[in-house]
């Protein structure tokens, strides 16, 4: 089975330094968990995460790192990015709600009619630990968008901006991110755990 994990730096987590291209993120530990619980079943995961990936970039790159890895699952995490350069760059050119959502439409309908892949989307996790946080209310519409298009098309969604903010409203004073976006270990793990639950089905 090939997996294709594709996403921005929360996907990339460090891939281009080690020799394996899995990062140190929850690719990897969803690889670890896979190949240690399934020996038998033969695996290829592919991490096309890259930092500051909007969108756009995606689209920009759809052909080579996804439709031309024929992949038997792809799993995309989006949408970060085109929030949060609404909040650290406001004078460069936005991608609000209504673009994101056709461009990510016209993605998913290349993937289905050029590939057999299994869709999977993960929401957006959160942009700064406190769920009433500024960049995760600007957030929402865009975690509805990729809700909207799971139902659409079939797609496998896996409830991340939903774990997170459940875990953030449990107060228990542990963080999730180095940064309010950029994943720690337990970030990872939270979003390991939601996308292996989300999949169970799939696997």
């Amino acid at each position: 089975m090939r997996m294709v994990f594709i996403g921005d730096s929360i996907t990339e987590s460090g891939r281009f330094a080690e020799l394996e291209n899995l990062g140190t993120g929850y690719v990897r530990l969803i690889h670890d968990y896979l190949i240690t619980t399934y020996p038998e079943s033969p695996l290829e995961i592919i991490n096309k995460g890259i930092s500051g990936n909007r969108i756009t970039d995606l689209a920009a790159r759809w052909q080579t790192d996804a439709i031309d890895l024929q992949p038997d699952i792809i799993s995309i995490s989006i949408g970060i990015n085109d929030v949060w350069r609404q909040l650290d760059q406001p004078d460069i050119e936005q991608i609000f709600p209504d673009e994101f959502e056709k461009i990510y439409e016209d993605l998913l309908m290349k993937i289905k009619n050029q590939t057999s892949a299994t869709i999977v989307l993960m929401e957006p996790t959160v942009i700064e630990e406190n769920a009433e946080s500024l960049g995760n209310e600007k957030l929402k519409p865009y975690v509805e968008c990729v809700n909207r298009l799971a139902e659409k098309y079939q797609a496998t969604t896996v409830p991340a901006h939903q774990s997170f903010k459940k875990y953030l409203m449990e107060g228990t004073g542990y963080k999730l991110t180095t940064d309010g976006v950029h994943m720690n270990s337990a970030g990872n793990m939270l979003m390991a755990t939601s996308w292996l639950q989300a999949t169970k089905s799939l696997l």
